[in-house]
């Protein structure tokens, strides 16, 4: 039996060059789809990267002239700079720190309670991600003016919260659909009162979803234009600063900046990831 086995499989042709290929693509396409579009997502970033260290002539930072570390050395050396980058971490930091209370409490609203108009909420909280910026950020604007509310700093931390809240609630809604609410009863058969139960059980648990919550808010916040611009008034934030000098002068500064920003981003989601690593393997 074993023999005619062999020599069916002798006879058996081997399969055609043009047949490997093609069992090659296939196996192999996705995976070659997916770098392709990791380098197209990444080759400006890694333009802006390396024209921070540049050492340019003129006034543009467009054309590669030579290696420099005195951008790197002196970040905040053009004037204005340094004030614009103040008031984008500012504005960042208050409209993230508050989305993410809000955001938080209102996902815990959405999942955990039935109450009259509950699908509304759901479909207002989808509202600010699906509407194009231009059109947010001129219909707050029209509110404002009819308020009589100053532009400025203030008016740009509530449009910043506004869509910053939306994020959040879907980061952290995705987090508690799949809470074992069988923990928290457990909680209470020791005795423990509703907030105890939020603080040492509830919160610890959904604690990654409301960080990368407020990441995501927070990069955002430092990252809009268009809303920024409609409702910023005098006050000029790090992408103001960037298009407003970009008519007269791209200094290599920007880029160090921008390198910067992306830097910290990228240092905070991998602690992210490490820290919920973590958790999962001491569960």
């Amino acid at each position: 039996m074993s023999a005619a086995t062999e020599t069916v499989a002798l006879r058996r042709p081997a399969p055609r060059p043009l047949a490997r290929v093609a069992g090659f693509v296939r196996a192999h396409a996705l995976t070659a789809f997916a770098i392709l579009a990791f380098v197209y997502l990444m080759l400006p970033i890694a333009v802006v990267v390396l024209f921070s260290f540049n050492d340019p002539i003129g006034r543009f930072n467009f054309t590669w002239q030579g290696f420099s570390l005195d951008a790197w050395r002196h970040p905040f050396a053009y004037p204005g700079l340094g004030e614009a980058v103040r008031v984008s971490l500012e504005i960042a930091a208050i409209s993230s720190a508050v989305a993410t209370v809000l955001g938080t409490l209102i996902a815990l609203a959405l999942v955990r309670y039935r109450f009259r108009g509950r699908g509304a909420t759901n479909l207002l909280i989808f509202l600010p991600m699906a509407t194009p910026e231009i059109v947010m950020g001129a219909s707050l604007l029209t509110l404002f003016l009819n308020l009589g509310v100053q532009l400025g700093l203030g008016t740009i931390i509530l449009a910043h919260i506004m869509f910053n809240i939306s994020y959040v609630v879907v980061t952290v809604k995705a987090r508690l659909v799949g809470f074992d609410r069988h923990l928290e009863e457990a909680a209470m058969d020791l005795y423990a009162n509703q907030m105890t139960t939020f603080r040492k059980v509830t919160l610890p648990l959904i604690a990654p979803a409301l960080l990368a919550g407020a990441l995501i808010a927070f990069s955002l916040s430092i990252d809009d234009f268009v809303i920024t611009y409609l409702v910023s008034g005098a006050q000029t934030t790090f992408p103001l600063f960037v298009w407003g000098s970009a008519r007269v002068a791209v200094p290599p500064q920007i880029n160090v900046i921008g390198t910067m920003i992306f830097g910290v981003a990228i240092v905070l989601m991998l602690a992210n990831v490490i820290y919920q690593r973590r958790r999962g393997a001491a569960a």
